[in-house]
């Protein structure tokens, strides 16, 4: 048996009931907009600073964005890009970009300048929708770039829509957008769903220079519908009008939080693609009420999962860390919240332990995917009595594969043995932007996209995450994981956080040294670099052990809560003179 898992040999790790494959609608990502409000209507789409947007409002709102755009000449086959945080007024802009058939291009907030108008020239974005209060920042990088109209909105319009800005001559004020003719123009009738750009998403680049990833309609469409089907236990269906909503399969014995009934509180950015994909789409297609939190509060966190009852809570494992740090969190009654699913970094299996404990009728899980794949490969079964493997990131979702290659390329491995992992589904990325050469790298001949992450299949089909090739350390010509040294960290007492990382050296390469965060008590005020090489270093074999620990207050991550490895690799150069 060789390492390729399509169809997990374990039944408790598929939904029953449910079939392998979906049957995906040849639809637009505005189908999911038109349904979702025919059949939510007037309930509560999203909560931000407890103002409310209906699933009406939002969809009124979307077609006059739609509407300005395209008496402004934004079409299909413009870009628009998007520079804004998690906002009230995200949803029906987003969705406004997709009734006029433009191309959704998302971009980090806290992007340099520099790297801005590289992204934005990059994406030859026509029009960018920006925030008041960072506009002098973005004209400092606007004379450059194709963009030849620039929105804006701020915190102003989360309370009011209607709400006017200070804006110099020629800036449009997003109230302009939002206040247009809610008329469907039905505008994304023409699109070719195969090749019609909907989004351009760009990587994190957390290991290296940021790629637009091109991604059509139909795979933003399909990527959707294998989420939302695998956590609601699910099928795709279409509604009275041809668009596309889901039928509940799976009872309340197996999926207790029925459709329309989810409460969620949502802090993953949308400009990320666990946000625009799992976390705008997913929720709208499902009927669920968000509660917007455009920054991480902690305390404010704790609070509203209590007040809201929220059945699930979601996020990238530094938010749970966090969330346990918070006193609140032990005395409050978090019985109604029901699912836990973290992404876009391994979660430690002691995380996992702890919030078990605090949530007792919480089915805990982790996916996994890239920008590359859309959003989504695999998943950990949410249906009640699915098998769910700590330390795994789930098996395959609908129509994918997962095979595990050789670091240097070659047939499949057998299962338990480390490799690339590749995957291949209806979600593979068309390719990089402009970089043709780096798309025939990436996806080969059989349509396999290689990853760039080391993992690791079992007998069962379930993936574990062991590392990104990139993050993977050499000592005196052995590969050291800096992953598998992370979780032996996260389980010393006093550690809050911590990052495995290389110093380089002549003689042995690199020296895996970790970075450390002490926890506020006095255990972690305890904390010497000794006590933790030694905690460490007498559960790994001697080429794995640490040669340094160095702490620090914070873990530099991403918004998007990815580890920013490369930020502790330069300070490690710094102090070797490299």
């Amino acid at each position: 048996m060789t390492a390729t898992q399509s169809e997990p040999t374990t039944v408790a790790s598929w939904p029953p009931g449910l079939p392998r494959s979906l049957d995906y609608p040849e639809l637009p990502v505005g189908s999911i907009l038109r349904a979702a409000v025919r059949r939510w209507g007037d309930r509560t789409a999203f909560l931000d600073h407890d103002v409310e947007l209906t699933f009406t409002e939002m969809g009124r709102r979307a077609h006059a964005v739609a509407g300005w755009l395209a008496d402004h000449g934004i079409g299909r086959g413009d870009v628009v890009a998007v520079h804004i945080p998690n906002c009230r007024q995200y949803p029906p802009l987003y969705y406004g970009i997709m009734l006029a058939g433009a191309t959704f291009s998302p971009t980090n907030p806290l992007l340099p300048a520099a790297d801005l108008a590289a992204q934005l020239t990059d994406a030859g974005a026509k029009l960018l929708v920006t925030w008041d209060q960072v506009l002098p920042f973005v004209r400092s990088a606007l004379a450059q770039t194709p963009v030849q109209t620039v929105v804006v909105t701020g915190e102003a319009h989360i309370s009011d829509f209607a709400a006017r800005l200070e804006l110099g001559d020629g800036d449009v004020d997003l109230a302009d957008l939002l206040a247009g003719d809610p008329t469907d123009r039905h505008l994304d009738a023409g699109i070719d769903v195969a090749n019609d750009l909907a989004h351009l998403a760009y990587t994190g680049g957390t290991t290296g220079v940021s790629k637009g990833v091109e991604l059509p309609h139909r795979n933003v469409v399909t990527n959707v519908l294998q989420s939302a089907c695998w956590t609601s236990g699910s099928l795709p269906e279409l509604d009275e009008h041809g668009d596309v909503t889901l039928r509940q399969v799976l009872g309340p014995e197996e999926m207790p939080t029925r459709l329309g009934e989810a409460r969620l509180i949502n802090l993953t950015p949308w400009f990320h693609a666990m946000g625009a994909i799992g976390y705008l789409n997913g929720m709208v297609m499902g009927g669920t009420r968000t509660v917007i939190h455009m920054r991480f509060d902690p305390v404010k966190y704790v609070e509203d999962m209590v007040k809201h009852e929220v059945t699930a809570i979601g996020g990238a494992p530094p938010i749970f860390v966090a969330l346990l740090q918070v006193p609140a969190i032990l005395e409050a009654d978090l019985s109604h919240i029901r699912g836990v699913s973290s992404g876009a970094a391994p979660l430690p299996v002691t995380l996992i332990e702890k919030m078990s404990a605090l949530m007792p009728n919480a089915t805990i899980g982790e996916g996994y995917g890239l920008t590359e794949v859309t959003m989504q490969a695999t998943g950990a079964p949410s249906f009640r009595s699915g098998v769910r493997k700590p330390g795994t990131v789930g098996v395959p979702v609908f129509d994918t594969e997962i095979s595990i290659r050789p670091l240097g390329g070659g047939d499949p491995l057998p299962p338990g043995e480390r490799g690339e992992v590749c995957i291949r589904g209806p979600q593979v990325m068309r390719g990089y932007a402009h970089r043709p050469e780096a798309t025939a790298e990436s996806i080969d001949a059989d349509g396999w996209f290689h990853s760039g992450d080391v993992g690791i299949l079992d007998e069962d089909g379930y993936l574990s995450i062991v590392d990104r090739t990139k993050d993977m350390l050499l000592y005196k010509g052995y590969n050291v994981f800096p992953r598998e040294l992370e979780e032996i960290l996260f389980g010393v007492p006093g550690v809050a956080g911590a990052a495995v990382v290389g110093r380089p050296d002549e003689e042995a390469g690199e020296l895996p040294v970790a970075y450390v965060v002490r926890k506020g008590d006095d255990v972690g005020a305890a904390l010497t670099a000794e006590s933790v090489m030694t905690a460490v270093n007498g559960k790994v074999t001697p080429y794995k052990r640490l040669r340094d620990v160095v702490f620090i207050d914070a873990i530099p991550v991403s918004a998007a809560g990815k580890v920013l490895k490369r930020e502790l690799a330069a300070k490690e150069r710094e102090k070797v003179g490299g």
